[in-house]
């Protein structure tokens, strides 16, 4: 079923008005345009990242470092869940200590290989974003003052004949990349800024959970080779 005329010509005239305002901010705009496409693209792409992986989302951490304190080494790491983000580098921390296989300091540089890969995947294209927040106003301004030569060298041209509306609307045009350039920058910078920080609270919770497993560990191996240790008979 074909459609009627009058919404056949009403869409080719949106259209045709849509191009009208892009092409009165010149190149720019379209850069601009080209931009934001880019931006929506990386911030849809995160933006299923993060509520797909959920990497702040750990309900058993606590409960798995509680078991850990009480000396229930096996049965703490055995509690999380390592597909969850911050639980298999925990876990990863646990089971080594746990079974001794490998020296502390080897352990370590181990659990800060793996956290950088999975942390850099989390932060990966986020720089992007802080690009494009950053650059889309300079290149907005830039549209703007190149508006502004081209409407005050049109005022030279015509000399004592200019036309106010001339100006105003040249004034407009180049007015409209500054606009467009900060309609992009500020969500950019705003979904950034939350993902940016969402990525460092897991880095501290991943920071915080490891910390506490090699704390209490040494610490309950200390208590183990004291109490272990016999009595000097020749202490006072």
């Amino acid at each position: 079923m074909s459609s009627p005329p009058h919404a056949v010509n009403g869409a080719d005239s949106s259209l045709g008005q849509v191009a009208a305002f892009l092409g009165a901010g010149g190149p720019v705009v379209w850069l601009l345009l080209a931009i934001s496409i880019a931006a929506l693209s990386v911030v849809l792409l995160k933006l299923w990242q993060f509520f797909s992986l959920r990497p702040e989302h750990n309900e058993e951490l606590p409960q798995a470092l509680s078991a850990w304190r009480e000396g229930k080494h096996e049965q703490a790491w055995r509690m999380l869940k390592t597909e969850r983000f911050s639980s298999e580098i925990v876990a990863l921390a646990m089971r080594g200590l746990a079974e001794g296989g490998a020296d502390q300091a080897t352990l370590r540089e181990e659990l800060e290989r793996v956290s950088l890969a999975k942390l850099n995947a989390l932060r990966a294209q986020l720089p992007v974003l802080e690009v494009i927040g950053t650059l889309t106003p300079l290149l907005g301004l830039l549209g703007t003052v190149l508006g502004m030569i081209a409407a005050f060298r049109a005022m030279e041209i015509a000399g004592s004949q200019v036309d106010p509306s001339v100006l105003s609307g040249g004034i407009w045009q180049a007015l409209l990349t500054t606009a467009m350039g900060l309609a992009i920058a500020i969500p950019a910078m705003a979904a950034y800024n939350w993902m940016d920080r969402k990525s460092q609270r897991v880095s501290e919770q991943i920071n915080d959970a490891v910390t506490q497993i090699f704390t209490h560990y040494n610490r309950g191996s200390s208590q183990d080779q004291a109490g272990s240790s016999p009595s000097d008979p020749h202490a006072p």
